[in-house]
């Protein structure tokens, strides 16, 4: 799968999407140290090809991720900085909470996260929904990345 850029000088604002998605309850915020253990429960039930990636960037602090909740069910994460310096994701939304602007929301936050770095660029690695983040973003195929960084991998053949 293709790398994508995205130029971080240009993107819609967080503030729009929070706001729909606060009647419903749902709030997005970096996780605590202490709730480590339920955020990789959760990757790990779902996403669990993404717990080592999630890990990299929850041990961070301030963690580089972001979670989505309602009360105290995890809905969603979007971690970046985890992959590799200014790479966004992995980033995934519980299959039944899908098409609610969750994964919207977690992505301008992690992005505009990345721009407050002082990133002008960020790269989202091995897209699946390209269509969601051109859409979304304007992010944009960078030729000749695929396989990219995830050649030669330890627990995978090289293609």
């Amino acid at each position: 799968m293709t790398d994508m850029l995205v130029r971080l000088y240009d993107l819609p604002p967080a503030g729009p999407v929070l706001e729909r998605l606060a009647p419903a309850g749902i709030v997005c915020r970096r996780p605590e140290a202490y709730e480590r253990s339920a955020v990789l429960a959760f990757v790990r039930a779902h996403f669990p090809g993404w717990v080592d990636e999630t890990e990299v960037a929850l041990a961070r602090s301030p963690a580089t991720c972001f979670v989505a909740q309602r009360g105290a069910e995890l809905l969603g994460f979007a971690c970046f900085h985890a992959t590799r310096p200014n790479f966004f994701g992995p980033t995934g939304v519980a299959e039944v909470e899908r098409g609610r602007g969750i994964g919207t929301a977690l992505l301008l936050l992690a992005l505009h996260a990345m721009a407050a770095e002082g990133y002008a660029y960020a790269v989202i690695g091995s897209v699946g929904p390209a269509a969601f983040y051109e859409r979304t973003v304007g992010a944009f195929a960078i030729p000749g990345s695929d396989p990219g960084i995830y050649r030669n991998r330890l627990d995978r053949p090289a293609p």
